[in-house]
């Protein structure tokens, strides 16, 4: 399937797939740990295949889609958007800013932001050390999201509670965009995401966004079911105990961890009850 290039820049770039359908769905690259290249655009299936349109934007390096280019980029996602009746967006991490981001240029109705964060700016996430090399390139005025958000953006932000800076985000979100869910899903790690896949929840997660609502207690429903086969939730979950010196149930984790068999992505699971 052959993407159009709708924004060519040296820092960002935009890709759209499927552009004739009236639908959209809009994808952003997360932060990877060797930046400097542009991926080759793929489209999501899942959404291409069900009358979708599908948008990747992609950023060179990990700056957040926050650049020289941005400005650029935001004039042509505001042209672009009128062209759709209804845009929903997906982003991990840095990509969950970037949807954020660019809901107001994009009038993103519907998003699935996983473990994002609202800022990389020292002086607005004081809390969160992980990015300080690269933010000392952002621009915050640029990246304000209140200035640059949609207020109306409504969806699920999923965080996992016992990763203090990834739920103070997440917090920080709700505060920013008060029509979002607050999903906690405990052990979930970062991405908290990786449980639902293991468990073969992720075809769920999409199909809520495809079919126009997303709804937090089905997701954290999907979640409970999932840990139960989801060894990257055993091991969270030992390393949690053992911060807190519950070494006998740090060992029972580490076991379940080294013997339940993920499901991944099969698709099975469609039924998983609210929570």
């Amino acid at each position: 399937m052959k993407s159009a290039r709708v924004f060519d820049g040296a820092l960002l770039r935009a890709d759209l797939f499927k552009g004739g359908n009236r639908r959209l769905f809009v994808s952003f690259r997360q932060r990877i740990g060797s930046p400097g290249a542009f991926d080759p655009p793929r489209p999501v299936r899942a959404f291409t295949s069900r009358g979708y349109a599908h948008l990747h934007i992609q950023s060179r390096w990990n700056d957040w889609f926050v650049n020289a280019e941005t400005e650029a980029l935001e004039a042509v996602l505001r042209d672009l958007a009128p062209g759709f009746r209804r845009v929903v967006a997906m982003g991990f991490s840095m990509g969950g800013y970037g949807a954020f981001r660019f809901s107001g240029a994009l009038n993103i109705a519907q998003v699935i932001a996983i473990a994002p964060q609202i800022s990389i700016a020292p002086e607005l996430v004081p809390f969160d050390k992980r990015y300080r090399a690269e933010a000392k390139g952002f621009d915050a005025a640029l990246g304000d999201l209140t200035r640059h958000g949609a207020p109306g953006l409504r969806g699920v932000v999923l965080c996992d509670p016992f990763l203090r800076a990834d739920l103070t985000h997440a917090l920080m979100a709700q505060l920013l965009f008060p029509r979002l869910r607050l999903c906690r899903l405990a052990g979930g790690g970062h991405p908290p995401s990786r449980v639902l896949r293991q468990g073969g929840f992720f075809p769920d997660m999409q199909a809520q966004l495809l079919h126009g609502w997303v709804e937090a207690d089905r997701l954290i429903g999907c979640h409970r079911a999932a840990r139960r086969v989801s060894p990257s939730y055993f091991e969270h979950m030992r390393r949690v105990a053992e911060r807190h010196g519950r070494m006998a149930l740090a060992e029972r984790f580490a076991a379940r961890a080294a013997t339940v068999v993920p499901v991944v992505d099969t698709g099975k699971n469609t039924g998983c009850e609210k929570g």
